[in-house]
């Protein structure tokens, strides 16, 4: 796989209609995405050369999505604003280049505004996985 371009990750919110239409979450400059799996510890007096055996398939398995950047759309701040005071879970979409696309129910779990005197304002976001993600590759 080639080098990318960071500023090509996407990450979409679902506008909360059927059939759903996501949004682009704009103005982010830096995003990331990180995909968990907690491991099971089967491991007794009988596992070989008492090595720690793990349970496959047993752990549980999380994402989360940190975002930061600067207003530059007011629907999509106002989605993401909405959902967090709301606590609802809702639609993401998450696109990585030449990787997949992920999509799922995410909820905003931090939701942070900033600014300097002499500067601009910013915001920025931890979205934590609040069910089942699909995975597609590209």
């Amino acid at each position: 796989m080639a080098a990318q371009r960071g500023k090509d990750i996407l990450l979409k919110i679902s506008d909360g209609g059927d059939p759903p239409v996501f949004v682009t979450v704009a103005g982010l400059r830096a995003r990331t995405i990180s995909l968990n799996a907690r491991s099971v510890d089967a491991t007794d007096s009988d596992s070989a050369g008492r090595w720690r055996e793990l349970l496959a398939g047993a752990g549980v398995r999380q994402a989360s999505v940190s975002g930061a950047g600067v207003f530059r759309d007011a629907a999509s701040d106002a989605i993401v604003r909405e959902v967090f005071f709301d606590q609802a879970a809702r639609p993401w979409r998450l696109i990585i280049p030449d990787f997949g696309v992920l999509e799922g129910p995410f909820l905003v779990a931090a939701l942070e505004y900033a600014g300097d005197h002499d500067g601009e304002a910013t915001w920025a976001m931890t979205l934590a996985s609040a069910g089942e993600l699909t995975f597609e590759a590209l």
